[in-house]
């Protein structure tokens, strides 16, 4: 909010200071006269096009009296910062190197104007207002204030609060800007900063490039320090929502430094830091907002953590000692890219000050240098400096004698920067000097020459400039004058000797085939904790496989309990978020970490049911052979011909299709057993029942033959009739079978209505009314025998047949009477067992009652086995033989 303020506060001076030119144009008709003259600290060198510059060359400014009483006097600057310096220098050696480069704008002679804008805004706007306008007093050109402006384009400033200022208002008349330092992401935004690029890239990569070092390090928890000023403050909402896109981690708390030295806010914020079971801080500020925090860290001990600095401080000397290394020892930081410049320490060597300019506009900065670095003062020396024993300045001092970090070229990356800016604006101005006239990008595809340039043509060529430093790096900038984005990852290395390295450990970049990719060498990482190994950094640790996160109330999604998965639902490691449903034929298992496939049952031959009723079918199959080879072998005697041999030969057979279609049953289904099983359940039931139908009707009908009157019903009874009305009644149920199976098929299904983690493999009936119609006719059937039976059940005992036929029956009904209920409230595979358990009962229970008394004469007894014992019993059996 202040820096919005500042803004538009200067924004008001501009437009004041614009009113009282065009008054002071009809004072002087003749001239331009320049206002105000700004007494700023720079370099100056002439030249055919000038670039103009702003850097940050004093740390300090002091603000003289402000009460209008009298002229205010300028600003002073002090707390020379020697890297700022650098990176003017470098400026300087970038544009005296595209000089005496003849394949670079030949012909054409770059100059400078530097300027010191002491970290403060209203001097940084000075030197950008005295860079876009000029510090010529008067101009005096033809009555008309026309000409080129001095400067056609600007690196900077290196502050994005500067940068926000001063190019809203250059922005309005397109002059070019390329900052080396300024990375707030807000200045993408092209609407308002048209003519704003920089080689630095904005703070929303730099999060992302923060973003990706969290998840490789599976942190997901951590806190954030910002500083309160545009910097810190966007990277903080772009931060916030790059978390919130992504889903990769939460942020424990959330806190502004102060810009003093609050000391009561600094200990509420370390006291946060304590409280939080966050091992990671991420901070986004200035390292002089970080030092204040630091005497706090240290008064309160708070080790453990892992910083992670952003490129502001990541290589900042002054936190780099002994006594703040057991607290930021370990930190990993975001850096700008590191580069060579190849000359620029000899450059740097030549500098010498200009006795004759000494505090003057155009040698200042050169001259502050050298009393830095010598510890000395230009005469006339300020007073009592001499009585102090100070030192004056020859300018003779030898710079290579000097141990300063000045001279250190080996870690260059603001000047980097700085480089590519200069070059950029070069082969811009190259690009656009070379134009063929006729074909330019201007109206009427008109060109711009040297005399008639404006620096908005620059920004075209600007967009397009494209061209690779010597060090190997592509410079272009994209559409919101961004650089194609890279970042080198730093670490803070505590040696065993108590020497500091700061190294670098990796990059992140973006490509255009790979997108945004870290690539980071682990084993040179230094961490700061016993383990040696990276800290744990979260709210919940990660739910095992077989649960699911269930977020705390109030709490971040970071932070949440886990929660067992219900049976039939799964998650795994990579998916922990929610429990996802096993697919339909498998079950979770009893850790709920995968899907398994469901048991499957059927009634097996395998199993110890499916063994016993396999068995018993074939041994009632095998009774039934039994039997038919001893009804065969005895068939002529007088038992067996009284019974209706063949009748009793048709029925066994029957019975022993009832026990082998039994065997249907068992197995796994497939389709032609269950269309076969029923069938022939069906049809083998009927023709047994059929069989025991016309026998209990033939005994009626010799019963009726043997009185008087009674001979004409046994017509209607001969072998003919007989095996015709099995025949005919059998045929009615094939029938039914046939349309069941046409219109409505039994088919192998899935049934997991029972077991949630079986499937049940059995034979859906398909049409539940042609099943019921099946059993119905056997039932009719069975009942009618039943009828008959029990009505000639008081028979002369040569005819007891009859009362066998009704206890047979009586079972028979009775079996399958108890079985319909059981077989419908039968789980799975059970219902099977019953049908063929009903099978075998039914089936024993006719062999056992028709044909066990007659096998017990036979074999047991064969003297009642007779025609003299049978005859005996009734005058009237001889009816019997004559029917046979």
């Amino acid at each position: 909010m202040w820096s919005l303020l500042q803004t538009n506060l200067l924004l008001f001076i501009l437009l004041y200071s614009c009113f009282f030119s065009s008054v002071a144009s009809s004072l002087f008709p003749s001239s331009c006269q320049l206002q105000r003259q700004f007494h700023l600290n720079g370099m100056h060198k002439s030249g055919d096009v000038i670039l103009g510059g702003l850097f940050q060359v004093h740390f300090f400014s002091s603000v003289a009296d402000l009460s209008f009483t009298s002229k205010p006097q300028q600003p002073t600057c002090h707390g020379f910062y020697e890297l700022g310096f650098r990176q003017a220098q470098t400026m300087a050696f970038a544009i005296d190197e595209i000089n005496r480069n003849s394949n670079l704008l030949p012909n054409v002679t770059l100059g400078y104007t530097l300027y010191d804008n002491c970290v403060t805004l209203g001097i940084g706007f000075r030197a950008a207002l005295s860079l876009a306008s000029g510090q010529e007093e008067k101009i005096i050109l033809d009555n008309r204030c026309t000409g080129n402006l001095p400067v056609i384009g600007i690196v900077g400033d290196s502050s994005s609060t500067h940068s926000i200022a001063i190019s809203n208002v250059l922005g309005l008349y397109r002059v070019p800007m390329v900052s080396y330092f300024a990375t707030c992401s807000c200045l993408t935004d092209r609407q308002k900063y048209p003519s704003f690029f920089r080689t630095i890239p904005s703070d929303a990569f730099q999060v992302r490039a923060m973003i990706q070092i969290l998840k490789h390090f599976g942190w997901t928890w951590a806190g954030l320090l910002v500083s309160d000023d545009d910097y810190g403050l966007h990277a903080a909402r772009s931060l916030q929502s790059e978390l919130s896109l992504s889903g990769e981690g939460c942020l424990a708390y959330f806190e502004i430094l102060p810009w003093d030295k609050d000391m009561d806010e600094l200990r509420r914020i370390v006291n946060v830091m304590k409280k939080s079971s966050a091992r990671v801080v991420i901070v986004f500020a200035h390292h002089s907002r970080i030092v204040n925090l630091m005497e706090e860290v240290v008064r309160q001990n708070l080790t453990g953590l892992q910083w992670m600095a952003s490129e502001a401080w990541t290589e900042a000397t002054v936190l780099q000692t002994p006594q703040l290394m057991p607290y930021l020892g370990g930190t990993l930081g975001i850096a700008i890219r590191h580069g060579e410049i190849p000359g620029l320490r000899e450059f740097l060597l030549q500098i010498r000050p200009d006795l004759h300019h000494n505090n003057s506009y155009g040698n200042s900065m050169v001259n502050q240098f050298w009393e830095f670095t010598f510890q000395c003062r230009f005469a006339p020396a300020p007073a009592g400096w001499l009585e102090g024993r100070g030192a004056l300045c020859t300018g003779e001092e030898d710079l290579d004698n000097v141990d300063t970090e000045f001279l250190d070229i080996s870690n260059l990356r603001p000047e980097y920067n700085v480089y590519k800016a200069v070059y950029a604006l070069a082969y811009s101005l190259d690009d656009m000097l070379r134009c063929e006239p006729g074909r330019g990008p201007f109206r009427g595809h008109s060109c711009a020459t040297l005399q008639t340039l404006e620096p908005w043509q620059l920004v075209y060529y600007l967009e397009m400039v494209n061209f690779t430093t010597p060090f190997g790096d592509q410079v272009s900038f994209d559409e919101n004058g961004d650089v194609v984005p890279i970042y080198d990852v730093m670490n803070w290395m505590w040696l065993p000797d108590g020497s500091i390295k700061v190294q670098t450990v990796g990059e992140v970049k973006r490509s255009a085939f790979k997108g945004e990719e870290l690539i980071l060498d682990e084993d040179k990482i230094f961490w700061n904790f016993e383990s040696k190994k990276p800290p744990r950094s979260v709210c919940s640790e990660s739910c095992p496989p077989g649960t699911h996160m269930v977020r705390k109330k109030g709490e971040p999604k970071c932070c949440f309990d886990c929660i067992p998965c219900s049976e039939g639902k799964t998650t795994n490691k990579s998916n922990s978020l929610e429990c996802t449903s096993c697919p339909e034929d498998f079950w979770s298992n009893r850790q709920r970490d995968h899907c398994v496939p469901k048991k499957t049952e059927f009634l097996s031959y395998h199993d110890p049911l499916g063994i016993c009723l396999t068995a018993t079918s074939l041994l009632g199959t095998f009774i039934c052979a039994v039997v038919l080879g001893i009804f065969f072998y005895h068939r002529r005697t007088p038992i067996i011909r009284a019974n209706n041999s063949e009748l009793s030969f048709q029925l066994l057979l029957s019975l022993k299709l009832c026990f082998l279609c039994s065997l249907l049953f068992i197995g796994r289904p497939r389709l032609w057993t269950c269309q076969l099983r029923h069938a022939a359940f069906g049809i083998s039931f009927v023709l047994c029942v059929s069989c025991i139908l016309v026998k209990t009707m033939v005994v009626l009908a010799v019963f009726k033959a043997s009185k008087p009157g009674g001979g004409a019903s046994l017509k209607w009874f001969g072998a003919m009739q007989q095996r015709g009305t099995v025949l005919f009644l059998t045929a009615i149920q094939a029938a039914i079978c046939t349309t069941w199976l046409v219109s409505s098929s039994p088919t192998p299904h899935k049934n997991t209505q029972y077991h949630n983690d079986k499937i049940i493999y059995e034979c859906a009936v398909g049409s539940t009314v042609g099943f019921a119609v099946l059993l119905g006719y056997i039932g009719v059937l069975a009942f009618l025998s039943f009828l008959i039976a029990f009505l000639v059940r008081n028979l002369p005992d040569s005819f007891n047949e009859a009362k066998f036929i009704t206890f047979s029956m009586l079972i028979f009904c009775a079996v399958w009477v108890a079985f319909v209920p059981v077989y419908i409230s039968s789980p799975g595979n059970y219902a099977d067992a019953v049908e063929v358990f009903a099978i075998l009962a039914s089936s024993f229970g006719l062999l056992i009652t028709l044909f066990g008394p007659k096998c017990y004469i036979i074999l047991l007894r064969p003297e009642l086995n007779t025609k003299k014992a049978i005859m005996a019993r009734r005058n009237g059996s001889q009816k019997i033989f004559h029917i046979q």
